[in-house]
């Protein structure tokens, strides 16, 4: 889309997507305590002292993919979480998860894309590691890669819109995300039965 080319509009995306996610791991960790969270190849042992907002931002001066990976990689993000109910995003897997979504986004979507080896570099991890994210990335999505036109509208529509009508510091109970921790006013994620393109909560 043509917005994306703005570095106005990027530059806002990549902040909206990092508060986002920062909100999303923040409250998962809470939620450690309450309920059982599936310990994966995504999870580091310490949390990354690198900010989310940080990471995001030097994967996109890096990574050179279109700006249109980032919104697959956020829908990619997004199918994870419902089909891997017991590993939602945390502090201690989020960094992983997205350098892999967004490299996994790069490989579907562009023409050319930079090598696995590359990517673990601009990650901080091995080429090893980078593989094996790789490899189990696509199998929790089930390979399920393709995205219509209409789901790239739909996520871009709402990105679009919670990027310039809410303020900086987004109140989580109030936002429609694809934070996927249990609460009274559970956020929403999209539904991409296009027959119907309505919304269905998520849980755990």
């Amino acid at each position: 889309m043509a917005e994306l080319e703005s570095p106005r509009v990027m530059s806002k995306l990549i902040n909206f997507l990092s508060s986002l996610l920062q909100r999303v791991a923040d409250s998962n960790d809470l939620n450690r305590r309450l309920q059982p969270q599936t310990i994966s190849v995504f999870h580091g042992l310490t949390r990354p002292t690198i900010s989310i907002e940080n990471y995001l931002e030097r994967i996109f001066k890096y990574a050179n993919c279109s700006p249109s990976c980032f919104i697959v990689a956020y829908i990619y993000l997004d199918r994870f979480t419902q089909r891997q109910r017991s590993l939602p995003i945390n502090s201690f897997n989020v960094h992983r998860l997205l350098i892999t979504s967004v490299m996994v986004a790069a490989k579907f979507l562009d023409d050319m894309y930079y090598n696995n080896a590359y990517y673990a570099k601009v990650g901080g991890i091995s080429t090893r590691e980078m593989n094996f994210l790789e490899v189990d990335f696509l199998f929790g999505l089930g390979f399920h890669l393709n995205v219509t036109p209409t789901t790239f509208h739909t996520y871009f529509s709402y990105l679009q819109r919670e990027m310039f009508m809410q303020p900086t510091s987004i109140n989580l109970a109030e936002s429609t995300s694809l934070y996927i921790g249990k609460s009274s006013k559970a956020p929403l994620c999209f539904n991409e039965d296009e027959s119907s393109h309505q919304q269905q909560q998520l849980a755990v």
